[in-house]
């Protein structure tokens, strides 16, 4: 009776010490974003950037420094570009979300002044590694204009001068910055699948294929066409992939065509029912994947292949390996034919 007490008695002492472990850790957790005693302070509702409206106009760089990753918007003569990519242009719509967002970001609420707690709200130094985002405003004699740490939990923003421990809570929106990616208009071409009338390939060994379908007909209809009538198909889903692979294409990042340093080891030319062709040559460079595309109007489709090659045309377009092997199959792989 004695023993059955005293293990009643154990296992309510340990439950109430996990039950302690548990609120203390919460406590913890939570203490990071509630707001100190003293969190109002005189600069409540002020610009975080102050003066940003009227510096805006001198700025030329403006760099992004995160732990994994550095990035430079630069202003030219022809517009704002990715400064790492060669001079890709920049989304105008992201740009004037950044703008606006920077100049009409205000203080909120302190928060942590405690640097060990920085990286808890996304304002950890980046130049040590932590995963906060420094974003730094210079002018065309590189003089520092504005300087900041930003950092994001959940749907709120941080901030904190980055020679200061003190953070706050701020109140505005910015577009997302942790990636250069999204700065970059890679939506090069919008084609519907049953836009394809044909695609002719070209492989790594010199293989050549055309494979054609009938206006109406469904994604697995392609099949050989003159010069290649007489090959016999063996793959209506390997077809329909490499044929339709242009209205997938997603674009990862860009650099100069100039920059390429190896020589195309295929090529694949897709053509619509209206007459839109896109050449689109591929390469395995020592830093990825890459292709180049060059679109040919004919009749109603000039527009859209002026379009195309407005944003296209002198650059190069790493893609994954899972598009890259879409665009480049054996001709082996599709069709059986006699040598």
């Amino acid at each position: 009776m004695i023993a059955a007490h005293a293990e009643k008695r154990k296992r309510r002492i340990l439950m109430l010490t996990g039950l302690a472990v548990g609120l203390w850790a919460i406590l913890g957790l939570t203490s990071l974003t509630l707001a100190p005693a003293s969190a109002t302070h005189g600069q409540m509702g002020a610009p975080v950037l102050a003066g940003f409206s009227e510096t805006r106009i001198n700025a030329e760089r403006i760099r992004f420094t995160l732990a994994d990753e550095r990035y430079t918007l630069l202003r030219t003569a022809t517009g704002w570009t990715l400064e790492e990519t060669g001079g890709y242009p920049v989304r105008p719509d992201r740009l004037a979300g950044l703008a606006g967002g920077l100049e009409t970001l205000s203080f909120d609420e302190k928060r942590t002044d405690d640097p060990y707690k920085h990286d808890r709200i996304g304002l950890g130094d980046p130049l040590e590694g932590g995963n906060g985002a420094l974003i730094e405003v210079t002018d065309s004699d590189a003089n520092l204009i504005h300087s900041l740490i930003i950092g994001r939990k959940n749907e709120a923003i941080y901030v904190r001068d980055p020679e200061d421990a003190q953070t706050f809570r701020a109140e505005g929106d910015l577009p997302p910055f942790y990636n250069r990616r999204g700065w970059l208009d890679l939506d090069i071409i919008d084609i519907d699948p049953s836009a394809i009338r044909s695609v002719r390939i070209t492989d790594s060994n010199s293989q050549t294929l055309y494979l054609r379908r009938q206006e109406g007909g469904d994604a697995r209809s392609f099949r050989p066409a003159p010069p290649n009538q007489d090959d016999r198909l063996i793959s209506r889903l390997a077809a329909s992939t490499t044929a339709l692979a242009v209205t997938r294409l997603t674009p990862i990042d860009v650099k100069p065509a100039a920059d390429l340093t190896t020589a195309p080891i295929a090529e694949h030319i897709s053509e619509t029912f209206d007459g839109l062709e896109i050449d689109l040559k591929a390469y395995r460079e020592p830093t990825g994947l890459w292709v180049t595309l060059r679109a040919v109007e004919a009749g109603e489709g000039a527009r859209r292949a002026q379009a195309i090659n407005e944003k296209a045309e002198g650059w190069a377009f790493r893609i994954s390996d899972y598009d890259f092997q879409d665009f480049t199959p054996d001709v082996t792989s599709i069709v059986q034919r006699n040598f």
